[in-house]
């Protein structure tokens, strides 16, 4: 997925220094750039990336207009007015964008060029973080498995007890013997095939997957102010900049999540008689949550046509995700080091041979390590999968069996009754 997406698109007014007027015209934001496009002829006036922005700033023209200044680096200075829905809303999202991009630039000398194998190292680090999350949410799932099972069982042992209470309801009074009468409650046996836990401490309940700063408005876009989404285990968690809990949607409150783009996602929950609870996110740092959302709110998640970008970097499974990255970086390592030349290209070989590899051996073996980890979590992953399909299997059938015991003690209390 390129990062170079828009983000937003504003019209506004921009002020030609050169003719000394404002023109009209559109102002857009990418993830990694500012640009401004008029509206009479189509022609970008200006365009610069965000990494060369020196300072934002809200000011007033020379006309008394509220305006946005954006100082580029070569003190170039470019007016900004007329910005709808308004200036703050604006100003808010463009410096968050901006901000996020200088937090995200590593602190080492930023012109040393960044090699293969860092880059190669960076991506393997990002897939394995995601896989971590994948693997923390469905050990939460196996043990919601288990607690559901553990329920079944004691719901069990009741049916057992209202068992022998009917049976004692339906024996005459005079007849004092009965062998159901004085039946001992039978231990709870686990269901075949499906391993139950031992009661523990319930895996991070409030357990947070993931907390990123978002730029926040609630039913109406006019009103947008600085935050952070956190994604938990149990739900989803709105504050402001303050720290402040704005909402907390729980994880069966939320009705639906809209992914506008990939930058860009709303989420709803719906009320009868009264007006629904929406929130509109946008953060920079928004394509690293909406994995994990996917993975919690599968059912609840709806992409739109800006954001189907995203649908091309699904993968089916955890395992399946962590075989095709092993197989292709482990093919891309043995590429790098051997460095074979194509068939027929004599020439270029000994060049080649003595070029240095573009993966150094710190690199190589910062690889090996990740890919290794990434293979224990798909299997531990894959193994977790096969144990929650086998306790599916134990639920239903408890759950068949507890249905076919209530509508017999139905029948023998209505025969009482």
């Amino acid at each position: 997925m390129s990062r170079d997406v828009c983000i937003h698109t504003w019209p506004c007014t921009y002020y030609l220094e050169s003719e000394r007027r404002w023109v009209t015209g559109q102002l857009s934001l990418t993830s990694l750039s500012l640009r401004f496009v008029t509206d009479s002829t189509g022609e970008t006036l200006v365009s610069f990336p965000l990494s060369s922005i020196v300072e934002i700033k809200k000011e007033a023209s020379h006309f008394i207009f509220s305006s946005i200044t954006v100082l580029e680096k070569g003190h170039a200075k470019h007016w900004f007015s007329s910005l709808r829905p308004s200036r703050n809303v604006v100003f808010s999202i463009i410096e968050h964008f901006w901000r996020e991009l200088l937090l995200s630039q590593p602190a080492a000398d930023a012109s040393a060029p960044r090699t293969q194998g860092k880059e190669l190292t960076g991506l393997m680090a990002g897939s394995q973080k995601r896989l971590e999350d994948t693997a923390r949410v469905l050990h939460h799932q196996g043990q919601q498995l288990d607690g559901v099972m553990r329920g079944l069982d004691k719901m069990e042992s009741d049916l057992e007890v209202a068992d022998r209470l009917l049976t004692e309801l339906e024996s005459p009074a005079w007849w004092p013997f009965s062998s159901k009468l004085w039946k001992t409650p039978s231990e709870t046996k686990p269901r075949e095939g499906v391993s139950v836990k031992p009661s523990c401490e319930p895996f991070g309940k409030e357990g947070v997957l993931i907390q990123i700063p978002a730029i926040i408005s609630h039913r109406t876009e006019s009103h947008l102010k600085p935050g952070r989404l956190t994604v938990l285990v149990s739900g989803l968690e709105i504050h402001d900049s303050s720290s402040l809990l704005m909402h907390r949607f729980e994880r069966e409150d939320v009705d639906d999540i809209k992914v506008h783009s990939p930058y860009e996602i709303s989420i709803r929950q719906r009320f009868i008689g009264k007006p629904d609870v929406a929130y509109r996110l946008i953060s920079a740092k928004m394509p690293e949550a909406i994995p994990i959302l996917e993975v919690q709110f599968s059912k609840k998640m709806e992409l739109l046509e800006d954001a189907l970008v995203l649908r091309s970097t699904r993968t089916s499974s955890p395992a399946e995700k962590s075989r095709s990255v092993w197989h292709a970086a482990s093919g891309l390592m043995g590429r790098a080091l051997h460095r074979e030349p194509p068939a027929g290209d004599r020439e270029g070989t000994a060049l080649l041979q003595m070029s240095p590899p573009a993966l150094s051996e710190a690199d190589t073996q910062e690889l090996t390590q990740i890919l290794r980890r990434m293979k224990g979590l798909a299997l531990e992953a894959e193994s977790e999968l096969e144990r929650q399909d086998e306790a599916l299997d134990g639920v239903a059938a408890a759950v068949d069996r507890a249905t076919l015991t209530i509508d017999k003690h139905n029948r023998r209390m209505k025969r009482l009754t």
